[in-house]
């Protein structure tokens, strides 16, 4: 497959469900500005904070590192070895589970059980449902490597509609449920995504005349099971037959002193198992390359889950909030990476596939194919400037639209206090977010084994020093210290993909890097709309009524629109890329 396909494929990947899944987070957003409005602080605090805490991290140490390895390289595999890898995630997953639920359950402080009932319970069901979601990882893999587009987010979307809708029913129903209704629902959200991927792929692999059947590498759904240790064969021999004969040699030689040293082809018959006059070879368990890749990602994966969730584990172990302060910040932060987690998270995870199967681990950029070097720092020029435009949108707009957007969403309990200040922080961390996004992106698909467990030495030292300033600027500024903590781990992280970045294309003539600079024109117009937001916020919102909000979001609409322009006239290069790119995409979607 060269590099084109691989690209449009990509692209596709990103781009063409991108419309249905806004749909369905808007959905899913109603859904939850009604639920807070039936919730207390604390509660929120420990389902979004404890309890999604352990979820979360149960599932990315199960699993992180095996998708990154068994995503890389070709789809020209032995695919029986990566799914027996895959599974191994599901043990992995329950010793974590249960290790994590006894942490839970005994170190850490147990809320009220007048405020917030059944929280034992809450902790089972939580790490029962990571378990179940492992069991979908082989399907998950599969998809993910084969470009199946739409299935990821129509899977998920769904499940995320149908868990919204069943704690909407279950708070007005049954309130006094407490926890049962949070953990019920996060159970049949991971059951639901499962099955919808077992679903699908039966119904695919029942389908022989399908073309996407017919590029897969499995033919039936047992495929996808763990497999027993098996021996390749080159001539094909009847397995009962080979083990009579077996049998009978080694009775012989066994009454000849010394007749075992003698014979090779018996003595492998013997240990083997299997007959071959000439070789016998076995297939291996797991592709032990992906495992030994697997091992050093999870190594890191470990350490990148600190960073991505610090300020989760300071507030949970060092007890610096309280439940309800937690409540608040976790909505803040949901709000605010909102875009992060619908824009941002699918191009990563999409042109990550694109980078590893173009370029080769091993080699740096002057000993690969040049085209696919010139296709790859093409793209990844055009991902960057992509990046910086929309987080500085976000930033430029989001500080003057923050407490607006959180009266609208729950009240006078998220917009009064500390929300619009937290939101605001955390529009500037969104910029540094996308940034990083894209160069890790890069980064981890291009770095050899060896690359990755130095950069584990990085991370280590990251992981440290975030930890201990996150509790001290929490300490000094209360829940803005931890936005302010992810702020300076987020610049860490992209100053050493950077660098990683400019090594990698030194000898070529690509300067992918060249992404990060923008048009001074386009930068003034970027700051012209944040002044003028700015005053339109102190004049418009948000004490003076509707009509003076709507007229402040008229405003914005204006200076977005203008800003929108300057970038289309002055980046006509990113312009070119998504015209080309999203074209492909939508030609390929009306011929599948």
């Amino acid at each position: 497959m060269g590099s084109q396909e691989v690209l449009g494929q990509a692209a596709r990947l990103a781009s063409s469900g991108l419309l249905l899944q806004v749909l369905f987070r808007l959905i899913t957003f109603v859904l939850n500005a009604f639920i807070l409005r039936f919730l207390s602080k604390e509660l929120v605090g420990i389902v979004n904070v404890r309890l999604t805490l352990l979820y979360s991290t149960t599932i990315f140490l199960a699993r992180e590192a095996f998708r990154r390895a068994c995503l890389s390289g070709s789809t020209q595999r032995d695919w029986s070895q990566t799914v027996n890898l895959l599974w191994l995630t599901v043990p992995l997953g329950v010793c974590w589970s249960l290790f994590l639920g006894w942490v839970w359950l005994r170190l850490l402080e147990v809320p009220d059980p007048n405020v917030v009932p059944h929280y034992g319970t809450g902790v089972v069901l939580f790490g029962l449902s990571a378990v179940v979601e492992l069991l979908g990882e082989p399907f998950w893999v599969l998809a993910q490597a084969h470009m199946f587009v739409k299935l990821k987010v129509i899977a998920e979307s769904l499940s995320v509609i149908l868990k919204s809708i069943l704690t909407v029913f279950l708070v007005l129903w049954l309130p006094h449920w407490g926890l049962y209704i949070f953990s019920l629902a996060q159970l049949f959200y991971t059951a639901f995504l499962v099955l919808c991927y077992v679903i699908y792929f039966k119904k695919l692999l029942g389908s022989p005349k399908s073309t996407k059947q017919q590029t897969l590498p499995i033919s039936r759904m047992t495929d996808l099971l763990p497999s027993i240790l098996r021996s390749r064969m080159r001539k094909q021999v009847q397995r009962n037959l080979t083990q009579q004969t077996c049998i009978k040699q080694y009775s012989v030689l066994s009454t000849v002193p010394g007749a075992l040293s003698g014979a090779p082809a018996f003595r492998t018959c013997i240990v083997m198992g299997s007959y071959d006059v000439h070789s016998a070879n076995y297939i291996a368990f797991v592709n032990w390359k992906e495992a030994k890749l697997t091992w050093s990602f999870f190594k890191q994966s470990f350490l990148k889950q600190i960073l991505t969730e610090g300020e989760r584990y300071v507030m949970t172990f060092l007890n610096v909030l309280n439940f309800g302060d937690q409540g608040v910040y976790d909505i803040v932060n949901n709000l605010g990476s909102l875009v992060a987690r619908l824009i941002f998270q699918p191009v990563e995870e999409s042109f990550y596939i694109f980078f590893a199967k173009v370029l080769e681990r091993e080699k740096d950029a002057t000993r690969q194919k040049q085209e696919d070097v010139a296709v790859a720092a093409d793209v990844l020029e055009s991902l960057l400037k992509l990046a910086l435009l929309a987080g500085l949108t976000i930033t430029i707009f989001g500080f003057a639209y923050s407490q607006l957007a959180l009266d609208i969403y729950g009240g006078a309990m998220l917009s009064s206090g500390s929300g619009p200040v937290l939101l605001r922080s955390y529009c500037l961390y969104v910029l540094l977010l996308a940034i990083n996004g894209i160069t890790e992106c890069f980064t981890f698909a291009a770095m050899s084994k060896e690359q990755v467990d130095r950069y584990n030495f990085t991370m280590l030292a990251l992981s440290s020093s975030f930890l201990v300033l996150s509790y001290l600027l929490t300490r000094w500024w209360g829940s803005v210290g931890f936005i302010l903590a992810n702020c300076f781990n987020m610049g860490i992280r992209i100053i050493q993909s950077c660098c990683f970045i400019r090594r990698y294309y030194r000898e070529s003539p690509y300067r992918p890097l060249g992404g990060l600079r923008l048009s001074p024109v386009l930068l003034g117009a970027f700051a012209l709309s944040g002044g003028i937001t700015g005053v339109s916020e102190v004049f418009l919102c948000c004490e003076q009524g509707w009509p003076a909000r709507l007229a402040h979001v008229a405003v914005g609409a204006f200076c977005l629109g203008a800003t929108l322009g300057t970038a289309f006239l002055t980046e006509t290069k990113l312009v070119h890329f998504l015209r080309t790119q999203l074209g492909v995409s939508r030609l390929a979607d009306k011929m599948t």
